[in-house]
């Protein structure tokens, strides 16, 4: 091969380059790092439209881990990822998650408030009356039990974050190239090359495949590790309302619906049940009928001053949605030396991006973690069919 990397990254959206820049920052590491990625303007990227939100309120702590570090980076972000005096800007909104409850959600609750506040998250659980004092704004008369982000929860821009590491790990020497993986050679259990798809080929020490909702499930199968991950469309609503709602945070009803504010308005969204082997990794229509039918009626009874909105623009986008149990797939890729996977993340990529980013660049260089243990999150639980599972709050 004419052509020679000693890591080549498939997929440059936040993910990958939050990778690249780890590794070309590394102490341990003074290699050439390539990024290949299919779209340069990551105008369909999930890293652009995506909710964009941080939060610790999971019942992994693993997960929990990841995103009180991923707030601890996104509140330094200005000074962490300068290139000489631009100093990124995310936009930051620690706004809060509001989780809310019946009766029959508070033992999952109060169990996952105790994890969560042993490894020292900041989140209060909120009683009815409660909830009603704190937001007198929300209808109450429902609900239980509420779970409160005080602090180190809220949205950010994602779109800016992904770009910050790009131009952070360019400015070290990580070369990006337009293009896609779309073959892997293998010979003793080693990557040894791979092929773009327009016919060249590049060797390389080691492959990353973080090619998100739009590949990393073929790259995968090409690395000989078959994984459940698939392009699920989630559709993404704005919309304004007139009367001023104080101290509102990203809020998840107990119908599954959430919003949060935007600026002078509101986005909202709805995950439904979509466990089958279907991918949408080309379909980016909005689903209209959706507002209409299923999130604008929680909306109206969850606030009543919602039952006079006005509807704005909307967009859809993908998640990398892991079938098995929710969670990234991160780590060595079983039966490779030099193969690595981060995908699968079914909607909590841009928040694990900082943390992730960083153990595949130990892992890479030192063989292992070594700031935080992200074995939880291996890729060899496929191979034994265990999930991973989040207690889901709601």
């Amino acid at each position: 091969m004419a052509e020679n990397h000693d890591v080549v990254i498939a997929g440059g959206a936040v993910t990958g380059s939050s990778t690249a820049w780890h590794l070309a920052a590394h102490p341990g590491f003074s290699g050439r790092i390539l990024v290949v990625e299919p779209d340069m303007t990551y105008q369909r990227s999930a890293s652009a439209l995506s909710a964009g939100s941080i939060r610790q309120q999971f019942s992994q702590p693993v997960n929990i881990a990841i995103s009180l570090h991923g707030i601890g980076f996104l509140r330094a972000i200005g000074e962490i990822l300068a290139v000489e005096s631009d100093r990124p800007n995310v936009g930051l909104h620690e706004g809060g998650y509001l989780y809310l409850g019946e009766e029959a959600h508070r033992e999952g609750f109060t169990a996952n408030n105790a994890i969560q506040r042993e490894m020292g998250a900041d989140i209060a659980l909120l009683d009815a009356a409660e909830l009603k004092l704190t937001f007198p704004w929300l209808e109450t008369s429902d609900l239980a039990i509420g779970s409160y982000g005080v602090s180190g929860e809220g949205w950010f821009d994602g779109y800016g974050l992904m770009q910050a590491f790009r131009a952070k790990a360019r400015s070290l020497g990580v070369e990006y190239r337009k293009g896609r993986v779309m073959g892997v050679e293998i010979a003793s259990g080693r990557v040894t090359g791979v092929t773009l798809e327009d016919g060249s080929r590049i060797g390389c020490a080691a492959l990353v495949n973080a090619a998100g909702a739009s590949g990393a499930r073929a790259l995968s199968a090409e690395m000989g590790f078959p994984v459940p991950i698939y392009a699920k469309k989630r559709s993404v609503f704005s919309f304004s309302c007139k009367e001023a709602l104080p101290r509102h945070p990203l809020i998840i009803d107990k119908s599954g619906v959430w919003w949060r504010p935007e600026g002078e308005g509101y986005i909202t969204g709805y995950s439904p049940d979509d466990l089958d082997e279907t991918d949408h990794s080309t379909d980016f229509e909005v689903d209209w009928a959706l507002f209409e039918e299923v999130i604008w009626p929680a909306l109206a009874t969850r606030i009543p001053a919602f039952e006079a909105i006005r509807p704005g623009r909307a967009w859809a986008g993908h998640y990398d949605m892991n079938l098995l149990d929710h969670n990234a797939l991160v780590g060595r890729v079983p039966g490779l030396a030099n193969g690595f996977i981060a995908c699968g993340f079914s909607g909590h990529g841009l928040q694990q991006s900082p943390a992730l980013g960083r153990g595949l660049a130990e892992l890479i260089t030192e063989g292992r973690y070594t700031s935080l243990d992200l074995a939880d999150l291996s890729p060899e639980r496929v191979l034994t069919s265990t999930p991973l599972l989040e207690r889901n709050v709601i």
